[in-house]
């Protein structure tokens, strides 16, 4: 196996390869402005790391969101391309899931992200410990990814550990968020996170983007048309 894993649904562009063992190289920028832009140079980056080609790649996984439109859109179509040139199977991985494993934590815990519009996307989740030296943690997810005000739920999230952007940005409601937890998505955690589910045999969901919500561009309300008839 050898796994490209990408996720562009958090400020985070982050790209790594998996070689079904261990991640051989990472890249991460944070920029959520410039998703387009620095993607394909992370990849080239990754490969030329681990001194492969692209051709070598056996499985793509993406982060699907919840995340904004517009970031989210180009990690999926990238991967999309990629597995239609490749001719390669690509795994879609809700982001949340990716911050969840890579938190650490075993008891059970909340993930929230930056949704903007004084909103947060979030899930709860419960980590079992790892059976021994060699296995991972089992991590499950207790909750469908929402999106919502910190306000409104401030009584399902408060004092329960928390990791992510959103926990750290409303820390008044997630008053358990751990400053030391990932802030951003690591495509390292989200392959490593794919790498065993295939291992175990697990059939990984489609690519299918998770907005949750309407992009923020949309068509005026009284637009016209002024093109000729």
């Amino acid at each position: 196996m050898l796994l490209l894993a990408l996720d562009t649904a958090t400020p985070a562009v982050t790209v790594a390869l998996h070689d079904g063992t261990r991640v051989l190289a990472e890249s991460r920028q944070v920029d959520a402005r410039r998703h387009g832009e620095l993607l394909l140079p992370a990849v080239d980056r990754v490969l030329a790391e681990a001194g492969l080609k692209l051709d070598a790649v056996s499985d793509i996984v993406v982060g699907v969101g919840p995340g904004p439109y517009t970031g989210l859109r180009v990690g999926l179509v990238t991967a999309a391309t990629f597995g239609a040139a490749l001719g390669v199977p690509v795994h879609g991985l809700c982001t949340l899931d990716g911050l969840a494993h890579a938190s650490g934590l075993t008891e059970p815990f909340v993930v929230a992200t930056d949704a903007r519009r004084k909103e947060v996307y979030w899930a709860r989740y419960e980590a079992s410990p790892a059976a021994g030296s060699a296995a991972p943690r089992t991590i499950t997810r207790l909750t469908e990814p929402a999106v919502d005000r910190p306000a409104d739920i401030a009584d399902q999230v408060a004092g329960v550990p928390a990791v992510g952007a959103g926990a750290l940005l409303y820390d008044t409601v997630f008053t358990g968020v751990r400053r030391e937890g990932p802030e951003h998505q690591s495509a390292g955690a989200l392959a490593t996170l794919a790498a065993a589910k295939l291992a175990a045999g697990e059939e990984l969901p489609p690519p299918q983007p998770m907005y949750l919500r309407r992009p923020d561009a949309q068509v005026p309300a009284n637009y016209k048309v002024v093109t000729p008839q």
